[in-house]
């Protein structure tokens, strides 16, 4: 595909997330957490487009007081040639004015404009009893940076910092990450009134860092975070409506062998899980560096899946008896992450098992190894040739 450009700082970023075809076929809601580029990208894709900012408090406080002032303004621009499509229509933040989206219902039905709807969820917009457009609107997601994206990333850097791309190209990313969580807390969290105790929130999400990766135990949540577990369910339900955080669902359909019905959780972005909980110096030969890697090809894993408008399932597996494999593509590709220079076969026993019980067309440890290699039926890949064929769509 040909490179999306999108500027951060002093610093151009190819984007995986194609908007352009889309738009001439639907409007789009644009989802993703605050920073990872949603503004950046509409910029450089659609410079003509007439942009409404809802953040900038002159801009949302006429519309808010006259919405049809941005019918009176798209409806008097000149009409343009039947060869040349009208640009989009660009709402920056719609979750902050539910209401305009009657006159974007309007403008879609009776003049044909197409708009891009950003936000940082719907969460707000489902809640208020917003109009959702009717499917006349695909939804698409924002990730932070992907390995793709990056030139030369800087794998060390990304597990400890992340990759939000004001962050990653920051000279001190540590204090940019404090300004982050404040921001979201104070921005995403209060301001949206999504919560009543922000200091409770702010608990809870230290809590949440810490068991990122984990399987989810709401009591144990609830009483680390100090709050009832009906809270840190539907605190849980918060970050995932603002995409801040992602379940990981179990597969549960192996006979042999009773699989857990459990859940993971996993948060958007490293860098900020890494934050939240604390962590600082990732580094290899460490069980951190494991399961902050994992993390990583998480987020890899959804993005690519995003991206490509893919609807394999992706999920992990445990038995009862502990054998587990970290990710499933479908039921056909598994795949374990080892954070080693050197796989093994100890390293092998969860695929193994699983091996048993389903016809995997793939069974892939991903390792520090410096080179691709078999162990039997199982695949080592080093992580720079898992990411090239994750990007390239070869293992889909």
């Amino acid at each position: 595909m040909d490179p999306l450009l999108c500027l951060m700082g002093m610093s151009y970023y190819p984007r995986r997330l194609d908007l352009r075809q889309d738009i001439q076929k639907k409007s789009l809601f644009l989802f993703g957490p605050r920073q990872t580029g949603k503004s950046t990208l509409l910029r450089h894709l659609f410079p003509q487009a007439p942009t409404y900012n809802l953040l900038l408090a002159d801009v949302f406080l006429r519309l808010s007081q006259r919405p049809q002032l941005m019918r009176e303004e798209l409806l008097s621009q000149k009409s343009v040639s039947k060869n040349q499509p009208r640009p989009p229509v660009i709402i920056d933040e719609i979750q902050k004015l539910p209401l305009l989206l009657d006159e974007v219902h309007y403008l879609i039905e009776e003049h044909g404009f197409r708009f891009i709807l950003t936000g940082s969820s719907a969460r707000k917009l489902k809640r208020g009893g917003g109009n959702l457009l009717g499917g006349r609107a695909w939804t698409k997601t924002l990730f932070p940076l992907v390995t793709s994206e990056i030139p030369n990333y800087d794998l060390l850097k990304i597990l400890n910092y992340g990759t939000l791309p004001s962050i990653y190209t920051a000279s001190e990313p540590e204090r940019d990450l404090a300004a982050y969580v404040g921001n979201y807390l104070q921005e995403e969290i209060q301001a949206e009134g999504l919560v009543r105790r922000i200091e409770n929130f702010s608990r809870f999400l230290q809590t949440a860092a810490l068991c990122n990766t984990e399987l989810l135990n709401f009591s144990s949540v609830a009483s680390d975070a100090a709050v009832p577990p009906r809270t840190v369910i539907e605190y849980f339900t918060i970050l995932q409506d603002t995409l801040i955080g992602h379940l990981l669902e179990p597969f549960t359909k192996t006979k042999k062998r009773k699989a857990i019905t459990t859940a993971k959780f996993y948060f958007f972005d490293v860098g900020v899980s890494n934050f939240l909980a604390g962590r600082k110096g990732i580094r290899p030969k460490t069980e951190l560096f494991g399961k902050v890697l994992e993390h990583f090809l998480f987020i890899e894993l959804k993005a690519a899946l995003s991206y490509r408008g893919d609807p394999l399932p992706l999920s992990f597996w445990r038995s009862t008896a502990d054998h587990e494999v970290d990710f499933l593509l479908g039921d056909t590709v598994a795949i374990e992450v080892k954070g080693t220079e050197m796989a093994t076969e100890k390293h092998l026993h969860g695929l193994k098992a699983l091996g048993e019980d389903l016809k995997l067309k793939r069974k892939i440890v991903v390792s520090l190894d410096p080179k691709r290699r078999r162990l039997g039926p199982i695949e080592i890949l080093p992580l720079a040739s898992f990411l090239e064929e994750l990007w390239a769509g070869e293992l889909f």
